[in-house]
C-alpha cells in the first residue's frame, strides 16, 4: 500500500516534504492610496496606449474602397 522512498544522500531533503512550520507569516501590508492610484494610472496609460495605437494603425490596415484601382501605363499598352 505505501511505498518506501529511496534513500537520499541528504537527510534534510527527505524530511523537507514532511516539515510544517508553526510560525505564521505576518499579515500583508495594505497598499496605500498613492500606490493604488499609481497602479490604476499605470493601467489606464497602458490601455490608452494600446487603443491609440489601434486607432492610428487602422487607416494603414484598411484598403481604400472608394478610389479606383490604379494601373500602370505598361498594363495599358502605352
Amino acid at each position: 500500500m505505501f511505498r518506501r522512498r529511496e534513500p537520499v544522500p541528504f537527510a534534510f531533503l527527505a524530511e523537507a516534504d514532511r516539515f510544517r512550520s508553526n510560525v505564521t507569516p505576518p499579515p500583508r501590508r495594505r497598499a496605500s492610496f498613492g500606490e493604488m492610484a499609481g497602479r490604476g494610472l499605470l493601467g489606464l496609460t497602458i490601455v490608452a496606449g494600446l487603443i491609440g495605437a489601434l486607432v492610428l494603425g487602422m487607416p494603414a490596415l484598411s484598403t481604400p474602397s472608394d478610389t479606383p484601382a490604379q494601373q500602370s501605363q505598361a498594363s495599358q499598352g502605352h
